[in-house]
């Protein structure tokens, strides 16, 4: 992930908090780091893994997620193709510790 800025996520109400480059999905992010978040389809079409942005600025990888133009508007998210533009907060009650990942976590060049 050279060049990539880095901000900090971090994931409530569990005080989870972990690096998460510019390159790589708030959900990458979090497993790389050994935080589990619900999910399912990785490519913002299942909503598995939808919660609300408390704070922070994400950017997509694709046009459109899988939301609603009401639910942007009321602050849900994607992590699993939500991109971190600044310190974030996300409110994902059902996030839980896990292995970190043994490799570093690389943006599939969407």
């Amino acid at each position: 992930m050279s060049g990539a800025r880095v901000f900090k996520l971090t994931i409530a109400p569990g005080g989870h908090v972990v690096e998460a480059a510019d390159d790589a999905t708030l959900l990458e992010a979090a497993l790389h780091a050994g935080v589990s978040l619900p999910r399912s389809c990785r490519n913002g079409t299942c909503r598995a893994c939808m919660c609300r942005l408390v704070a922070g600025e994400v950017g997509y990888r694709i046009d459109w997620p899988g939301l609603t133009a009401e639910e942007k508007a009321d602050g849900w998210i994607l992590p699993c193709v939500a991109l971190a533009r600044s310190d974030v907060t996300i409110d994902q009650p059902e996030a839980s510790v896990s292995a970190p990942a043994r490799r570093p976590v690389r943006s599939r060049g969407f």
